[in-house]
């Protein structure tokens, strides 16, 4: 496997690992400058040349993973029989230098409704590192046309065109997805928010709409969804960072988009030690 499909399937799988890649090289050593190796919590692929080099970045990309804010970092190996090595002896002769470079689990979000603010949204989040969900039940919103304004994303964008039960998708979303409701139909929105809070391991519930909209959901989840208030308490809604008053659609999107990334960063603030 190459380097750059184990590094998608680390992604794919929402798994963290490290890209480890021969820097320089002075002399002789057992792999040129550019070799690369991928290392998993439990697996590795590719090689920067095996023996001490690589046993040792391994074991060190693995102390990077379980750490809670890893930094890129350059490790320097002499290969010379006076050097003590953990992993034995390489006598190349050379001087190599080995970069490490954390891969985290980016995060997931879930857009329900890709309309004239969820398209805005879609738009501003996709620079951003993150596994990308558009969700919409009319086929029109989501045409290869409309979307191509999303063509140069950073982010991997999946689309999900649901004309019946957009809140299925719900069950095949990442663990701790971020999901923002914003659909055409409030009955819909009604639903969405119902299943959301039934869906384990979700992160953020966010809804667009207003104080009256979100006062006749409440009673709804209340009386006919039997959902405890504590539970209810999870759905952030207005959306948006607060004292933003625009209406314009771009204004939505690009305060909707602070007050999640402000959500991923008091996320990291909480896993650290």
């Amino acid at each position: 496997m190459s380097w750059v499909s184990a590094v998608a399937r680390l992604r794919a799988r929402r798994e963290p690992g490290v890209l480890v890649t021969v820097a320089t090289v002075r002399g002789h050593a057992p792999r040129r400058a550019g070799a690369k190796l991928v290392v998993g919590r439990e697996e590795s692929w590719g090689s920067i040349g095996g023996g001490n080099i690589e046993a040792v970045a391994i074991d060190r990309a693995r102390e990077l993973i379980d750490a809670a804010e890893p930094e890129p970092e350059l490790m320097e190996f002499a290969l010379n029989d006076k050097v003590g090595n953990a992993h034995g002896v390489q006598c190349c002769g050379g001087v190599v230098s080995v970069l490490l470079e954390p891969l985290p689990v980016v995060p997931a979000v879930a857009v329900f409704g890709v309309g004239h603010v969820g398209l805005e949204l879609a738009r501003v989040l996709t620079r951003h590192s993150l596994d990308l969900h558009l969700v919409d039940s009319r086929p029109e919103m989501l045409t290869d046309e409309r979307l191509a304004v999303l063509a140069d994303a950073v982010a991997q964008v999946r689309v999900h065109h649901t004309p019946l039960l957009p809140e299925e998708v719900l069950a095949e979303l990442p663990p701790g997805a971020h999901v923002l409701i914003m659909t055409h139909d409030h009955a819909e929105d009604a639903a969405l928010v119902d299943a959301a809070l039934r869906t384990s391991g979700l992160g953020s519930i966010g809804l667009i709409g207003s104080s009256a909209k979100w006062a006749r959901f409440r009673r709804r989840l209340a009386t006919e969804g039997g959902h405890e208030e504590a539970e209810i308490d999870r759905v952030r809604t207005p959306i948006g960072m607060p004292g933003i008053t625009g209406k314009e659609p771009a204004t939505i999107a690009v305060s909707v988009a602070a007050d999640l990334l402000r959500t991923f960063e008091e996320e990291r603030a909480a896993e650290s030690p």
